[in-house]
Protein backbone atom coordinates (compact mmCIF):
# COMPACT_ATOMS: atom_id res chain seq x y z
CA UNK A 1 0.00 0.00 0.00
CA UNK A 2 1.32 3.47 -0.83
CA UNK A 3 1.58 6.05 2.32
CA UNK A 4 0.19 8.84 1.93
CA UNK A 5 2.26 11.86 2.49
CA UNK A 6 -0.60 15.33 2.21
CA UNK A 7 -3.35 13.30 3.44
CA UNK A 8 -6.90 13.40 2.75
CA UNK A 9 -8.85 16.10 0.47
CA UNK A 10 -10.05 18.54 2.64
CA UNK A 11 -6.62 18.31 4.28
CA UNK A 12 -4.86 19.40 0.85
CA UNK A 13 -7.72 22.39 0.52
CA UNK A 14 -7.13 23.73 4.18
CA UNK A 15 -2.76 23.27 3.41
CA UNK A 16 -3.25 25.33 0.11
CA UNK A 17 -6.01 28.03 1.88
CA UNK A 18 -3.07 28.21 4.70
CA UNK A 19 -0.59 28.84 1.83
CA UNK A 20 -2.58 31.78 -0.14
CA UNK A 21 -3.09 33.58 3.36
CA UNK A 22 0.52 33.45 3.77
CA UNK A 23 0.98 34.72 0.50
CA UNK A 24 -1.93 37.22 0.81
CA UNK A 25 0.01 38.36 4.30
CA UNK A 26 3.15 39.21 2.55
CA UNK A 27 0.89 41.93 0.09
CA UNK A 28 -0.24 43.36 3.01
CA UNK A 29 1.19 46.84 3.78
CA UNK A 30 2.84 47.19 7.21
CA UNK A 31 2.70 49.69 9.62
CA UNK A 32 5.05 52.42 8.86
CA UNK A 33 7.33 54.38 11.53
CA UNK A 34 7.48 57.85 11.75
CA UNK A 35 9.91 59.34 13.43
CA UNK A 36 8.82 61.42 16.63
CA UNK A 37 10.85 64.56 15.36
CA UNK A 38 10.01 64.88 11.36
CA UNK A 39 12.67 66.80 9.41
CA UNK A 40 11.97 67.59 5.91
CA UNK A 41 14.21 67.10 3.34
CA UNK A 42 15.06 70.96 2.97
CA UNK A 43 16.09 71.16 6.98
CA UNK A 44 18.16 68.23 6.24
CA UNK A 45 20.16 68.99 3.92
CA UNK A 46 20.60 72.84 5.91
CA UNK A 47 21.49 71.10 8.57
CA UNK A 48 24.23 69.07 6.70
CA UNK A 49 25.66 71.94 5.13
CA UNK A 50 25.97 73.65 8.02
CA UNK A 51 27.85 71.02 9.95
CA UNK A 52 30.17 70.84 7.15
CA UNK A 53 30.67 74.74 6.82
CA UNK A 54 30.98 74.72 10.71
CA UNK A 55 34.11 71.73 9.81
CA UNK A 56 35.80 73.33 7.42
CA UNK A 57 36.21 76.14 9.08
CA UNK A 58 37.26 74.53 12.33
CA UNK A 59 40.35 72.60 9.93
CA UNK A 60 40.67 76.47 8.28
CA UNK A 61 41.23 77.79 11.69
CA UNK A 62 43.34 74.96 13.02
CA UNK A 63 45.44 74.80 9.67
CA UNK A 64 46.00 78.97 9.74
CA UNK A 65 46.64 78.57 13.77
CA UNK A 66 48.95 75.73 13.04
CA UNK A 67 51.13 77.66 10.32
CA UNK A 68 51.21 80.79 12.32
CA UNK A 69 52.52 78.71 15.22
CA UNK A 70 55.53 77.54 12.31
CA UNK A 71 56.32 80.92 11.15
CA UNK A 72 57.11 82.35 14.73
CA UNK A 73 59.09 79.22 15.84
CA UNK A 74 61.28 79.42 12.66
CA UNK A 75 61.39 82.78 12.56
CA UNK A 76 62.79 82.64 16.14
CA UNK A 77 65.34 80.12 15.15
CA UNK A 78 66.80 82.15 12.52
CA UNK A 79 67.34 84.80 14.90
CA UNK A 80 69.06 82.62 17.04
CA UNK A 81 70.50 81.42 14.40
CA UNK A 82 74.16 83.21 14.06
CA UNK A 83 76.03 81.48 10.98
CA UNK A 84 72.38 82.20 8.97
CA UNK A 85 72.65 86.08 10.22
CA UNK A 86 75.88 85.87 9.00
CA UNK A 87 74.60 84.52 5.73
CA UNK A 88 71.76 87.00 5.51
CA UNK A 89 74.31 89.69 5.75
CA UNK A 90 76.73 88.47 2.77
CA UNK A 91 73.82 88.02 0.83
CA UNK A 92 72.52 91.40 1.15
CA UNK A 93 75.84 92.72 0.16
CA UNK A 94 76.14 90.50 -3.06
CA UNK A 95 72.92 91.90 -3.63
CA UNK A 96 73.75 95.31 -3.22
CA UNK A 97 76.88 95.37 -5.26
CA UNK A 98 75.73 93.40 -8.18
CA UNK A 99 72.66 96.66 -8.08
CA UNK A 100 75.26 99.00 -8.16
CA UNK A 101 77.21 97.17 -10.70
CA UNK A 102 73.97 96.99 -13.04
CA UNK A 103 72.97 100.78 -12.74
CA UNK A 104 76.64 101.50 -13.18
CA UNK A 105 76.57 99.35 -16.36
CA UNK A 106 73.37 101.10 -17.44
CA UNK A 107 74.72 104.69 -16.93
CA UNK A 108 77.59 104.02 -19.04
CA UNK A 109 75.75 102.84 -21.82
CA UNK A 110 73.72 105.22 -21.97
CA UNK A 111 76.75 108.02 -22.08
CA UNK A 112 78.15 105.69 -24.55
CA UNK A 113 74.79 105.92 -26.51
CA UNK A 114 74.59 109.52 -25.69
CA UNK A 115 77.97 110.14 -27.44
CA UNK A 116 77.19 108.30 -30.54
CA UNK A 117 74.13 109.86 -31.25
CA UNK A 118 74.82 113.60 -30.31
Amino acid sequence: MRNMKIGSFDERLQAQAEARKALLEKFKPKPTVKPEVFETREQRKARELEEVRAKRAAEKEAARLKAEQEAREREERLANDEQYQLELKRQERKDRKAREKADARAKRELQQQMRRTG
